[in-house]
């Protein structure tokens, strides 16, 4: 069984490494901009009998940011009459679906598959975590009943029978200021349960196979080298000589204070970690070029398209009812929604 945490990884922390261009800063000092009211929400509005809106989600526990949201994107979520999502996240099939294609083929191991040298650093990485996660637990996780050994089977249990590109982003995901952040649902998944609570009609513009199959379509040699990559670098952070230039507080701080020009995510929101670095040799630097091209054309433009054509059919379907649509803040994807598929059909 996949805990729902790996729905919201596979949205966006298959959104992993994401950065903000600005100065940092506490997550909730913004710039004297005005009241919180009027900063810009992430809410865009659909003009027709009765409105529809785009709103843009941060993966990020709805805690750190549900009390910077304007009341005027909460007031559209609750009059609206239906609410989209990317995936379905409340779908035990969406669950069901993503366990499957995370696996390898019945019979295999990760340990036969992949080259020894990194599956002992891959062995001697997760022993490393679990071994500290006691510690990056909080006081208000354990007051909770949630415990290092459970959360650590929820994530990585099963890992050996795991596709290796699934286990990379698994790795990304084991850090110490992901962990202190479980337990409470990120804002996507918030505001699925509020939908649920408020007996509203649910949907998505996409299914899992459409996520998760890409991920799976690299080949062998790009996925051993994506979580090589992956390992030298978590095997560098616990070394001392590798430090993070962004943080998830960077994305908390920009979307609080509403700065939509700042929640930039590698390479136009490709959704996986950028591997393209200046330590990299020629050939190496050639898979990490192949890889980086191969996830924008699959997860921005060919997916865009599509989620740009199923949210214009489902608005000319029904024309009398008002969709929230809750995607990601970080894509350019509502935008390119907004532009490419509603705003050239309400112009017609």
């Amino acid at each position: 069984m996949v805990h729902p945490g790996w729905l919201c990884l596979l949205q966006g922390s298959l959104l992993l490494l994401a950065r903000a261009r600005q100065s940092r800063g506490p997550a909730g000092a913004c710039p004297l901009r005005g009241k919180q009211s009027e900063l810009n929400s992430f809410l865009w509005t659909i003009k027709r009998d009765p409105p529809s809106y785009f709103f843009g989600t941060i993966h990020v526990p709805y805690t750190r940011v549900w009390d910077f949201i304007p009341e005027n994107s909460k007031k559209a979520f609750q009059q609206s009459h239906i609410v989209y999502f990317e995936l379905d996240l409340t779908d035990p099939y969406t669950i069901s679906a993503l366990t499957s294609c995370q696996l390898l083929p019945q019979g295999e191991n990760l340990q036969d598959v992949l080259p020894r040298d990194i599956y002992r650093r891959l062995k001697r990485h997760l022993e490393y975590v679990k071994l500290m996660m006691p510690s990056w637990m909080t006081p208000d996780q354990r007051g909770k009943g949630l415990y290092a050994d459970y959360l650590f089977n929820a994530i990585a249990g099963n890992w050996e029978r795991k596709r290796p590109v699934w286990v990379m982003l698994m790795v990304n995901s084991l850090t110490e200021v992901d962990i202190k952040s479980r337990g409470v649902p990120v804002l996507d998944l918030y505001l699925a349960q509020e939908a649920e609570r408020l007996r509203k009609q649910t949907g998505a513009v996409e299914k899992v196979e459409e996520q998760c199959h890409p991920l799976n379509g690299l080949n062998f040699s790009q996925v051993v080298f994506a979580l090589n990559q992956t390992l030298l670098q978590q095997e560098s952070l616990r070394a001392g000589s590798f430090q993070i230039p962004y943080t998830t507080e960077d994305l908390i701080k920009h979307y609080n204070c509403g700065d939509l020009s700042s929640i930039i995510f590698n390479h136009d929101t490709s959704q996986v970690p950028n591997f393209i670095n200046a330590t990299l040799l020629a050939h190496e630097r050639i898979t990490a070029q192949e890889i980086d091209s191969y996830f924008r054309q699959e997860l921005i433009y060919k997916r865009n398209e599509r989620m740009g054509r199923r949210v214009k059919d489902l608005l000319e379907e029904y024309p009398d009812k008002s969709f929230f649509f809750a995607f990601g803040a970080g894509d350019h994807r509502k935008e390119y929604i907004w532009k490419s598929a509603v705003s050239k059909r309400l112009e017609e």
